[in-house]
């Protein structure tokens, strides 16, 4: 069956791939600014992305609640979730100082920052510091914010795929592929536009879930496959981080997010808290000792120290409740509540054991600017496919707000540019058709399960050396040959499948090569042949690009 292309080009001002937070905060904005604005989304907006399932903690700065040192506020939610070694300062004030805005427009448009009637601040903080992360009720957030997009004049293409980047001969963004899965037989979509924002999430499926059996169980969005740092590692933008790929923590064979939700101790199995944070139970604080250190449930076990437990036996009754019937729904994560009912585990008598899962992408990806472009021009990133931003959920809003703002005056300063003959177009349609024409080809799985033991034996989080990275590297670049020359699909839904592997090899490529070049341990990445920290190298950051098929990678400096 041959790939057909759609006849029609859809012609727009600014193209988002990715629907989830920060693409829909873009469209949001962007349609209220008044250029032409088409979300891609690969599933539907109304439930993708990391935020699918609901979220209830938003990290923000609001003055009257945290007053007037905006500087003492930086260094405290610095050592939160939010914040971390790994993002560059400026931008880390950026997303933090606007994040009131997106509060407010939040409120606007439905979603209830205030479910309690007031402010209000829980978990994800250091005891004794103020608390910035405030808790709401975001099981509507993607309904709500769809809405409100499609309100204001963005138009939101469901099961659209963003596979490849345009740009011309002058390096500049002008438009990019996608493939229509909506029906059986698969159609190439040809965009062209001024702008590209690239919002299409973290690098989930790149190494083993907890369960390998059952792909799907992820604390993450499993539609989330790297898709955005693929293509634009291939058009030449600057990744960062990548090497720094880090893990969740949760329930140990029941992947969910939400691990800020729970309110008890980390225990060992005597019950006995394992970290000096907090000797009781608390609303107010959570459990900050797996955003501190997710991988602790992990390296227990490595070092016959676990199993690793959330012990909420000492919570009050109270407390349960609202943790169990309305911190969970708000976070999306009521399974656990059904789980526990369906299983008669009552918290008060037992201990749930946690795990260090879903190793991924998440903040590691694309190096963008204050304008949250990256270095190519018109190319813009928000969320969590950004290598030099944390933030998570109030990030990716904030970025996809600042993304638009500028992608708005830019689209004035350049000129619409047809895409139609770009040789890339008639590539991707040979190559899907080969795929799709394969009688006996091998299957999608057989690839993915095949990449995941190549990342996690060869360039996993226990140990790395240059002879287990430089063999990994040379089975990843087989593995890469045999997918393209034997994976085949049936109908559009295992295309996409397929292209999520060739994807997620394209991305742990780079990943292998910056973990060579980083010649040092610095955690999570872990060398047996550098054991020690390069003083040289803190405070920057391992950039990688490629032109022309030659590879550049690069230490910046943050800032």
């Amino acid at each position: 069956m041959s790939v057909k292309i759609r006849e029609e080009i859809v012609k727009t001002d600014f193209l988002i791939a990715g629907g989830g937070v920060a693409g829909l905060q873009a469209a949001l904005t962007a349609a209220q600014k008044g250029i032409d604005v088409v979300v891609a989304e690969k599933a539907d907006t109304r439930r993708s992305g990391c935020g699918a399932n609901g979220n209830d903690h938003f990290a923000c700065y609001i003055p009257e609640c945290h007053g007037d040192d905006f500087e003492m506020c930086i260094r405290q939610i610095d050592q939160t979730i939010d914040g971390g070694p790994w993002q560059d300062p400026t931008m880390l004030r950026l997303w933090f100082s606007r994040s009131y805005e997106v509060v407010k427009i939040w409120e606007s448009i439905g979603i209830n920052m205030r479910p309690t009637g007031k402010w209000n601040f829980e978990g994800h903080s250091v005891p004794g510091n103020q608390k910035y992360h405030l808790k709401f009720d975001g099981h509507n957030q993607k309904p709500a914010l769809t809405a409100a997009a499609k309100k204001h004049g963005a138009k939101i293409m469901n099961k659209t795929v963003v596979t490849d980047l345009l740009v011309n001969k002058e390096g500049r963004v002008t438009g990019a592929l996608a493939v229509d899965i909506s029906e059986d037989e698969p159609e190439i979509v040809v965009f062209q536009a001024k702008a590209v924002l690239i919002a299409a999430g973290a690098a989930d499926r790149l190494y083993p879930g907890i369960t390998p059996a059952y792909m799907f169980n992820d604390s993450g969005c499993p539609a989330n496959t790297g898709d955005g740092h693929a293509m634009a590692y291939r058009a030449g933008a600057r990744l960062a981080n990548l090497e720094m790929a880090g893990g969740h923590a949760g329930p140990r064979y029941f992947a969910r997010g939400g691990k800020g939700t729970w309110i008890g101790l980390t225990s060992d199995i005597t019950g006995q808290c394992v970290t000096p944070y907090q000797d009781k139970p608390s609303r107010e604080n959570g459990d900050i000792a797996s955003d501190i250190w997710p991988g602790s449930y992990r390296d227990r076990m490595q070092a016959g120290a676990g199993p690793t437990y959330m012990n909420c036996t000492q919570t009050t009754d109270e407390d349960l409740d609202y943790m169990l019937h309305t911190a969970f729904v708000s976070e999306g994560i009521d399974s656990l509540t059904d789980n526990l009912a369906q299983n008669n585990i009552d918290l008060r008598k037992s201990m749930i054991e946690f795990g260090s899962y879903n190793i991924g992408l998440s903040t590691q990806g694309i190096d963008i600017d204050e304008h949250a472009m990256s270095s190519i021009p018109g190319l813009y990133a928000a969320g969590n496919v950004v290598g030099n931003v944390k933030g998570n959920l109030a990030g990716a809003a904030v970025l996809g707000l600042v993304a638009a703002e500028h992608a708005a005056e830019y689209v004035k300063t350049v000129d619409e540019e047809d895409v139609s003959d770009y040789p890339l177009i008639k590539e991707r349609q040979a190559l899907y058709t080969q795929i799709m024409e394969r009688e006996n080809g091998a299957y999608w799985k057989e690839a993915a399960s095949t990449l995941q033991n190549i990342m996690n034996d060869y360039c996993g989080l226990t140990i790395r050396s240059e002879s287990m990275l430089t063999a990994g590297l040379t089975y990843l670049r087989q593995l890469k040959s045999t997918a393209l020359e034997s994976l085949s699909a049936k109908d559009s839904h295992e295309l996409m499948r397929v292209l999520e592997v060739l994807d997620l090899i394209d991305v742990g490529e780079p990943l292998f090569m910056m973990a060579l070049n980083r010649k040092e341990t610095r955690p999570p990445h872990k060398r047996a042949d550098y054991t020690y920290t390069n003083m040289l190298l803190n405070g920057k950051f391992q950039t990688i690009e490629k032109h022309d098929g030659q590879v550049t990678m690069d230490f910046r400096s943050r800032f």
